[in-house]
């Protein structure tokens, strides 16, 4: 494990299992509160900041992960395979970070998302049947299940934070607003829509996922259970790409992919090949209940306007000056 930069020893100790789009805004969250972190990633850490550590390995394996947790009293399960690792990837790598949290007898945060829920029939609840219809979500809910097994098992302080697809400044890959889109509009091309443009569709600002799973590991009443992370109320995909063309002064149209070509691009991408399956989100409203952290926690979702203009400004500066040589 390489480490940098003493810590101070008087805070609790904040481990970060994963240094991308959501780890990676938790690591700043917590830096800006002046908390002790150390973030794990497979690859060489690129940021130097006091009151920051970093550790380089795999959290699958046990011995690694294990090290990686000691010391903590926070650990966030921020890891995310690709798509197509998820076969064999998902569980080794959320089992490393059980093995982790409870050697450090640490509290466990895990990213979730709300695959095992299935095909909605009203707004997603917390206590929504698990009726998952893709083989993602069927993973999805072996592991929620085996995480709270572990919880009430005693081995180890569990809380599941769910959100629906994620928006906002650093979101690259996993969601409609993602890479692709931002090279698409900044070239003057459509933005993409997998299923109906027109369908209601909650986004969560990963803004305030990071700050969520902060909350959920630091208040003892969360533990053992699933949350919604805060999110807006649903709006259409159209609507939200318009708010967000306003806020780039770039007026952007929406074109809707059909189903046999994304099946079709999938026959020679194994990352499309597994979008295939998710379409059904954009084919029925798909809304998000976030009332039950509201009203334990007080916290509510970022308001459009301001996940509109921070994600323009980012998409601006991360794509623009791309676009315009």
């Amino acid at each position: 494990m390489n480490t940098s930069r003493p810590l101070r020893p008087q805070s609790p100790l904040h481990v970060i299992l994963g240094a991308g789009q959501i780890g990676a805004l938790v690591r700043d969250h917590l830096l800006a509160r002046g908390e002790r972190v150390r973030q794990v990633r497979r690859g060489v850490a690129t940021l130097e900041a006091p009151n920051l550590e970093h550790a380089r390995g795999d959290i699958s394996d046990f011995g690694f992960a294990a090290e990686a947790c000691a010391g903590a009293g926070f650990v966030y399960d921020c890891t995310n395979p690709n798509y197509d690792q998820w076969d064999t990837h998902l569980f080794p790598l959320a089992r490393g970070a059980l093995v982790g949290a409870r050697a450090a007898a640490a509290v466990l945060v895990a990213v979730d998302n709300v695959y095992m829920y299935g095909r909605p029939t009203g707004p997603l609840r917390e206590d929504s049947k698990v009726a998952p219809i893709s083989r993602k979500g069927e993973l999805r809910a072996r592991l929620a299940e085996e995480r709270l097994a572990a919880h009430h098992a005693g081995e180890v302080r569990v809380v599941l934070a769910r959100g629906s697809d994620w928006i906002g400044p650093g979101v690259t890959h996993a969601t409609v607003f993602g890479d692709r889109f931002f090279r698409r509009v900044f070239a003057g091309k459509k933005g993409e829509c997998f299923g109906d443009p027109d369908m209601p569709h909650a986004y969560t600002y990963a803004h305030d996922v990071a700050r969520a799973l902060v909350t959920l590991g630091e208040r003892p009443e969360a533990h053992g259970q699933v949350w919604h992370l805060p999110t807006n109320a649903a709006l259409s995909t159209r609507a939200t790409m318009t708010m967000l063309g306003d806020a780039l002064a770039m007026p952007i149209e929406v074109a809707r992919v059909p189903r046999l070509v994304i099946k079709t691009l999938g026959v020679f991408s194994s990352l499309v090949r597994e979008v295939v399956e998710m379409a059904y989100q954009w084919d029925v409203p798909f809304e998000i209940d976030d009332s039950k952290f509201r009203a334990a926690f007080g916290a509510t979702a970022t308001p459009w306007g301001e996940v509109m203009s921070t994600t323009a400004a980012w998409a601006k500066q991360a794509y623009g000056a791309r676009a315009a040589a």
